[in-house]
């Protein structure tokens, strides 16, 4: 270009001196405008082999996180709440971990569930549970996002109350705690057999269990926890005890029991039933979305059962030994109510170990992406510390 505005100059010469600034103004509009239509032209046709940008692809990569509610205690019992990441040895499957989050964090949001066992063995303790359990949860529920539920299981499983922040409706739904009403058969006074449709007792420990975590805690995020109170011995279950677990433990909830040595029950365990019950103050079709059954039972009955034996049937077990298991193996603790007064100190104790919890979160490594059970050991590396957690999880996808 600037060859071509050298020419135009040499052009004028001395003798054309008059028209010299024409010429120059002639000469840079030409250079402009020169320049301006080869520039267009190469932004528009690309030179030979010169490929068009392609436009950026965005990788979008799913990272399992798997979070652990972790509980530390002193020898002497006490909750040790001043440790680090640093102060842990993780590792699943043996292979070391590393953790990569690690706080003690209250304000997530908590989930709780009351599992109350209301069959006859428990009935001297109902006035307490009912006390107790309204503390509780006063003490609990301190931000607008917290939320409850209330089931009480006997014979039937039935939810009292759905997931709620009001303190009121959980009060309300726990004055109406005590044993599943028992109906009498529409064609009874016809036969004169006095036969009803649910008769003597039972006590479907493992299918509250396994309902609350499936149904309920499953959906919910941040901190989960059930608390059950029982004596332990299930009756007519159509679930198992290692079912019950694995629930909960798919769900990533801890549950905390409360062992209670109810009265020796002599009665005939006539339950065949299953599934939710008949639901409370108009709750509207039993277990959400059951249509006065559990999910898709046809009114009532338990889809799929899984062979639970006839009360009758049922070899007698150690409550106090499954109500072990059953929070050792969720990341929980049992706690022990020697007589129906202390109900109060129990509940304060699991209060204060809620507020307590730390929250460990790691990225497994690409061995562990499938969906199995994967084994966790969470050691303090100072002595004397007892670490309480869960011990593995299932790698859902």
């Amino acid at each position: 270009m600037c060859q071509l505005f050298d020419c135009l100059l040499r052009l004028t010469g001395d003798t054309m001196s008059r028209q010299k600034s024409e010429f120059r103004f002639f000469a840079f509009f030409v250079c402009f405008f020169s320049g301006l239509f080869l520039a267009q032209a190469q932004t528009a046709a690309p030179s030979e082999g010169q490929q068009p940008a392609k436009p950026t692809t965005t990788l979008s990569v799913d990272v399992k996180v798997v979070t652990l509610p972790v509980t530390v205690r002193d020898k002497k019992g006490q909750i040790v709440t001043n440790l680090t990441k640093d102060d842990f040895t993780l590792v699943e499957d043996n292979r070391p971990q590393t953790i990569k989050y690690f706080n003690l964090d209250t304000n997530l949001p908590l989930t709780l569930g009351l599992l109350v066992d209301t069959s006859m063995s428990m009935r001297n303790a109902f006035d307490q549970e009912k006390s107790a359990s309204k503390t509780f949860l006063n003490q609990m529920l301190t931000k607008p996002q917290d939320k409850a539920f209330l089931i009480h299981f006997d014979r039937e499983v039935e939810l009292l109350q759905d997931l709620t922040a009001s303190k009121d409706k959980l009060s309300s739904a726990l004055e109406e705690l005590g044993p599943t009403q028992e109906v009498s058969s529409p064609d009874s006074s016809d036969s004169g057999s006095g036969q009803r449709a649910h008769r003597g007792g039972g006590t479907q420990l493992y299918d509250a269990i396994f309902l609350a975590a499936d149904e309920l805690m499953k959906k919910q995020q941040g901190r989960k926890a059930l608390v059950l109170l029982s004596d332990g011995e299930d009756r007519g279950s159509r679930e198992t005890l290692n079912s019950a677990i694995e629930a909960a433990q798919r769900a990533n909830t801890v549950v905390y029991t409360i062992y209670f040595k109810g009265e020796e029950q002599h009665s005939d365990y006539g339950n065949h039933g299953g599934g939710m019950g008949r639901p409370h103050g108009g709750m509207g079709g039993g277990y959400p979305g059951g249509g006065g059954g559990y999910p898709g039972g046809g009114g009532g009955g338990y889809p799929g059962g899984r062979g639970g034996q006839h009360p009758s049937e049922a070899p007698h077990v150690d409550g106090k030994k499954i109500m072990i298991q059953i929070a050792e193996q969720t990341g929980g603790r049992m706690y022990e109510a020697k007589k129906k007064e202390n109900f109060d100190q129990v509940y304060t104790s699991i209060a204060e170990e809620l507020r307590s919890q730390y929250m460990l979160g790691y990225t497994p490594d690409k061995s562990s992406s499938d969906e199995s059970y994967h084994k966790i050991t969470l050691t303090a590396k100072k002595k004397d510390l007892f670490v309480q957690t869960r011990d593995g999880y299932y790698a859902d996808k």
